[in-house]
């Protein structure tokens, strides 16, 4: 009985002993999330130098031409999203020259006097017909990876540089229509060139 007196008598005082509640260390965890901000911030502002070294690297560029008033009756129609642009053949080296690197919604026209490029948000811009070189169905642009055939890459000419831009309709049925009629125009005005 002695021991069941024992744990009785424990058990008591250990229901009547008060405990204090941890204390949580404020200024501990101030100074983690004050470091973990101003390392967030840090690491922002060197991409955004990047981003502004890689377009004084690509300075040299001449600005696209801008949408004319009178584009013309339109072949083809898309809207959908611009991924950017890169250097032909290499998609992962993006144009960021004169807005050319920044993702948005677009809203293509090809007319006979070239692919309207208009983006809301976006600097707007003309590809004349005698500067488009060809069009592809690809899988990624400028860090964009989608399904097999997912982007229509369409490759210009601005100034002495071939650049790639990636597009994505809405409705991915209609980039095989794209690739036929831009290859076809190109062809034909290959002469011409």
């Amino acid at each position: 009985m002695t021991s069941l007196t024992h744990i009785a008598a424990a058990a008591a005082h250990l229901a009547t002993e008060k405990k204090s509640a941890e204390v949580t260390d404020w200024a501990a965890r101030i100074g983690w999330v004050i470091g973990l901000a101003l390392f967030v911030a840090l690491v922002w502002w060197l991409m955004r130098q990047g981003w502004k070294w890689r377009g004084s690297l690509q300075s040299g560029l001449p600005e696209p031409a801008a949408p004319p008033a009178e584009p013309g009756t339109p072949r083809l129609t898309l809207t959908g999203r611009y991924h950017g642009s890169t250097t032909a053949g290499q998609w992962l080296d993006r144009i960021v020259a004169h807005g050319l690197g920044v993702r948005s919604l677009v809203e293509l026209t090809l007319t006979d006097t070239g692919l309207t490029v208009v983006r809301p948000g976006a600097r707007d811009f003309h590809i004349p017909l005698a500067d488009l070189r060809e069009a592809r169905l690809d899988k990624g642009i400028a860090g964009k990876v989608l399904a097999e055939g997912g982007l229509l890459i369409i490759t210009w000419q601005l100034g002495d540089t071939l650049i790639d831009s990636g597009f994505r309709s809405d409705s991915a049925a209609g980039h095989t229509e794209w690739v036929t009629t831009l290859n076809h125009l190109t062809d034909t005005t290959e002469g011409v060139r």
